[in-house]
């Protein structure tokens, strides 16, 4: 194949130099961007869905052959376009395709410890950094990022989410998105590969993203693969990316299944989705097995918060005053979450015993969060349950027609879904996620090791370097 796809470079080739001067056809370009399929794909397929080629596909060029993602077992058309003197020795086409990993992990359960020199994330938009804006499925507007980056981040908020100050408080830097191929990524402390919208099941063709946990998973051994290789070949890959041991000693965070249970809502009964439950952390715990068998021990898992407190299911759901509960949360909603967290724990139980030279540490996100919400004016806040960012006003300031940013012609009028004056007198930002202040609280919660089992208040020196 890669001889016939040569073959059709120099016909093209001997086509260009027979081509009249008046067409003054140029091919000094100072870059190529490339958008096709198979016949041109260099390694963004095997990248997106965490899976390698297997031999004999790249025997003829490429060192080793599965690491070029081409299906061909060589060169594509657009490898020879791009090298070809003839046509242009200047236009090289770079494309990093590195999926983030967030892990804040913890060794042995009686030998809890923070040192970890990397961590690796996996989950959905409560945690993703850019993924989904990176795969290009979703575009993120001002006001998004408006309170700490200032401009919109790739992170479904004002500013800084949960995973952002665990990390700040772990000395750590912000995780990069796998996804993100500009601006050369650095994924030497690890990397994140979290996306809004993904779910712990397999997507389906409706599903936001297709970046389910057990994509996400596969994602992870694809990236660990690459850096490996790319180590081997030294020069300056390791200002870039984690050493081999970070992968054994890394942290590996959890924050997902809010979606299988909040989409669920929208076509099935309380009760099939509560039947639903066993096998979704079935699923979850296939993706756990996964990680340990490759070499991970040290894993931190976050359960679902509340999910009837969030303006987008009480605004749904909640227009029937029975269906609310005395904070004006969805009962069924919330109802549906404890019980996946109480299965939850006890997956994290059976993994604890289970893994004996593991960490595996369960954190209540949804205790912190209701304790939050319930307490609001004494923890600080003015708006429990109302999206500082939005359309309608109060009391939700939600409309699901026109999204946090846009604007929009409603009922033949132009509107714009604007965000309020002091995000941080607000829970929710958006009505679906938090706004940064409501994730402070929430991280601040979590690092006092109360809300985990097992509980690690004692094992925690960095509380006293808190940054926030």
């Amino acid at each position: 194949m890669a001889a016939k796809n040569y073959i059709i470079l120099r016909m093209f080739a001997l086509l260009a130099t027979a081509l009249p001067a008046a067409s003054s056809i140029k091919f000094s370009y100072p870059a190529v961007f490339n958008f096709g399929d198979s016949n041109s794909d260099t390694g963004e397929l095997g990248a997106g869905l965490g899976f390698n080629l297997p031999l004999p596909y790249g025997q003829t060029y490429f060192n080793p052959p599965s690491s070029s993602g081409r299906a061909s077992d060589g060169r594509l058309i657009v490898d020879f376009l791009i090298s070809n003197p003839r046509v242009s020795m200047a236009a090289k086409a770079c494309v990093i395709q590195i999926l983030t990993l967030i892990s804040i992990s913890l060794p042995l359960s009686k030998s809890i410890h923070f040192n970890h020199p990397a961590v690796f994330n996996f989950g959905d938009s409560n945690s993703d950094t850019g993924n989904l804006v990176s795969a290009g499925i979703e575009s993120i507007l001002p006001p998004y990022g408006q309170s700490y980056f200032k401009t919109p981040s790739g992170r479904y908020s004002d500013g800084r989410l949960i995973v952002d100050f665990l990390l700040n408080a772990m000395q750590l830097p912000f995780l990069n998105a796998y996804l993100d191929s500009v601006g050369l990524p650095i994924f030497k402390k690890g990397c994140n590969f979290a996306a809004a919208g993904s779910t712990i099941l397999p997507a389906t063709a409706t599903s936001i993203s297709p970046f389910s946990f057990g994509v996400q998973v596969s994602q992870f051994f694809r990236f660990k693969a690459k850096v490996l290789e790319l180590l081997a070949r030294g020069r300056s890959f390791p200002k870039y990316l984690p050493a081999e041991v970070f992968f054994a000693k890394g942290l590996y965070m959890f924050d997902i299944g809010q979606n299988d249970l909040a989409g669920a809502f929208y076509s099935k009964s309380l009760d099939q989705i509560l039947a639903s439950i066993p096998m979704i952390l079935t699923e979850f715990e296939t993706g756990i097995k996964r990680l340990y068998d490759q070499g991970g021990r040290n894993f931190w898992i976050h359960n679902t918060g509340p999910l009837g407190c969030l303006t987008q299911n009480v605004a749904k759901f909640g227009t029937d005053p029975s269906k609310l509960d005395e904070q004006g949360c969805v009962s069924d909603h919330n109802q549906a979450a404890k019980l996946f967290n109480l299965q939850l724990h006890a997956l994290t139980k059976k993994l604890q015993g289970q893994y004996s030279d593991a960490s595996v540490i369960y954190v209540d996100i949804f205790s912190i969060k209701s304790e939050l919400i319930s307490n609001y004016s004494k923890n600080g806040f003015e708006q429990p349950i109302m999206a500082c960012c939005g359309y309608g006003g109060p009391p939700l300031n939600y409309d699901s027609q026109i999204t946090c940013g846009q604007t929009k012609t409603l009922n033949g009028t132009t509107v714009t879904a604007k965000g309020c004056t002091d995000s941080s007198d607000y829970i929710s930002w958006d009505g679906i996620h938090y706004t940064e202040a409501a994730n402070q609280f929430v991280s601040s919660k979590i690092l006092t090791g109360k809300y985990s089992d097992p509980p690690f208040a004692d094992k925690m020196p960095f509380l006293l370097k808190l940054k926030f």
